[in-house]
């Protein structure tokens, strides 16, 4: 079945036929399709096309296929064009010859991203909710390892301690600001295309305020033509879900090579990790390295669209068939990508002998030893200046800074004394980092009631969104 070709005598090339078939990424939109063919036929019940017997009759019918695909019986198939079609074939064979009035005003141009609006709003809040869930977990993990310390790192080397409570935070605040972009993706999509047509408007008189309304949308869309032509909205999606890949990827890597025989800070789970084929004693971090390499499909996603948008005229352009394959397959996959960290996070072992062991590189209090003669009144940079000479003579004599006599030291500085060797306790100088967002214990915590009253508000958007999807569902089809 096809929704065109009067005027056409010569049936389309088979090839061309199967290469131009949208359904099954399509198939991923049947709850949004069905769901605006519901708030179109309301509206054509309004404009007078449709008798309440016709409303009456379709509405049961779009609702009976929805209830049969939920349970796992697709009205699709792939003889079907795209969804658009599906519904209109699968309507008329429960129905009859009304279901071809649904059709009356209408265009493809607007039901597909109207589809694509409704599809994308429905995943960022499962997205949402399993960025939740992780924080928590970050939460619980910053809470068991409150008093734990671990080196901090610039540059992959040596720099200062931390908490490793303090280090997982900064994860999770990474994790809110992509919670927050994607709210944000949200807004912008949260507009109603149903009602322009092809791109010129309808003029049968339906009303694309109730359609909204219907749909959960915040307001219909401003201009017919723009709207057809934009993706702008799947580009937005795509690149806050591109912000949150690279922060999975970052933090993939650094589990990767803290799981590593040379770090050793950490054990992955074997629930995610693999063995090698040739050789027995190997244990890989393998979901680690999946996730990390997952962030080039995402980026990848962006940049192709965007290389598709960048020469299409205004308005609607076949090529644009092509966003599902990026907007779908980003939006199904990321949420597992989310899952199987926090499968990792939730399950992971930390080795605090291994990291006991780093600490105990003084280097790692240079820069408090630093501070110490600031406190004393000399200059930082003349003070960074004497500690690199201090460093540079302990590497020279192979023996670490606390094992330099008092004499050495004020050659140096006479600013050095006694209560210079006091300074070799990483607790201490962790606890010295008191300024607002610091790894001194008090700060950390303050941080932790932060994260936890940030994921309170996180999830109340997320049960109120479902809450809006579901009253969607309801206002259709009443119950």
């Amino acid at each position: 079945m096809k929704l065109w070709g009067g005027r056409f005598v010569k049936e389309p090339d088979k090839l061309f036929l199967e290469f131009s078939s949208s359904i099954e990424l399509d198939a991923y939109l049947w709850r949004e399709e069905l769901l605006q063919n519901a708030a179109y036929v309301r509206a054509l019940g309004r404009a007078g096309i449709l008798s309440k017997d016709e409303e009456r009759l379709l509405l049961k019918a779009l609702h009976e296929l929805y209830l049969e695909a939920a349970s796992g019986k697709a009205f699709w198939n792939k003889d079907d064009e795209d969804i658009h079609t599906a519904v209109e074939r699968s309507l008329s064979e429960k129905v009859g010859e009304v279901a071809f009035k649904v059709h009356a005003g209408r265009s493809r141009n607007e039901q597909i991203v109207t589809d694509l609006r409704l599809y994308l709003k429905r995943r960022i809040v499962d997205i949402n909710e399993a960025l939740t869930f992780l924080q928590q977990k970050l939460i619980r993990l910053a809470e068991e390892n409150i008093d734990n310390l671990m080196p901090g790192y610039t540059h992959l080397q040596l720099a200062q301690p931390v908490r490793v409570a303090h280090h997982f935070l900064s994860w999770f605040f990474m994790l809110k600001r992509d919670f927050d972009r994607f709210v944000s993706a949200f807004k912008k999509m949260d507009f109603c295309p149903l009602g322009v047509g092809a791109l010129a408007g309808n003029s049968i008189g339906v009303d694309r305020e109730f359609m909204a309304e219907l749909l959960g949308f915040n307001q219909p869309t401003y201009n017919s033509m723009e709207t057809v032509a934009d993706r702008d909205f799947v580009l937005h999606f795509l690149s806050q879900a591109s912000n949150l890949s690279l922060h999975l990827s970052r933090f993939s890597e650094e589990l990767i090579l803290w799981s590593t025989t040379e770090f050793g800070f950490v054990e992955i789970d074997e629930a995610y990790a693999t063995g090698s084929s040739l050789m027995p004693q190997k244990k890989n971090p393998d979901s680690l390295e999946l996730i990390r390499a997952y962030c080039g499909r995402v980026l990848g996603a962006w940049v192709q669209l965007a290389t598709i948008l960048k020469g299409l005229p205004l308005t609607y352009n076949r090529d644009l068939q092509e966003d599902r394959r990026y907007a779908v397959g980003i939006a199904e996959s990321l949420p597992a990508a989310i899952t199987i960290f926090t499968g990792v996070v939730s399950t992971l072992k930390l080795k605090t002998d291994r990291l006991n062991q780093a600490l105990q590189n003084e280097y790692l209090l240079a820069t408090d030893i630093a501070d110490y003669l600031v406190l004393k009144g000399m200059p930082f940079r003349k003070a960074h200046e004497a500690v690199g000479k201090l460093i540079k003579l302990c590497e020279q004599r192979k023996i670490k800074p606390s094992e330099l006599g008092l004499e050495e030291l004020q050659k140096l500085s006479p600013l050095f004394d006694r209560d210079y060797y006091g300074l070799f306790d990483a607790l201490a100088s962790v606890e010295k980092k008191v300024s607002s967002g610091g790894t001194a214990k008090a700060q950390v915590l303050d941080q932790i009631e932060r994260a936890k009253d940030l994921t309170v508000r996180q999830q109340d958007w997320v049960e109120s969104q479902k809450e809006k999807l579901s009253q969607i569902f309801k206002s259709l089809f009443g119950g």
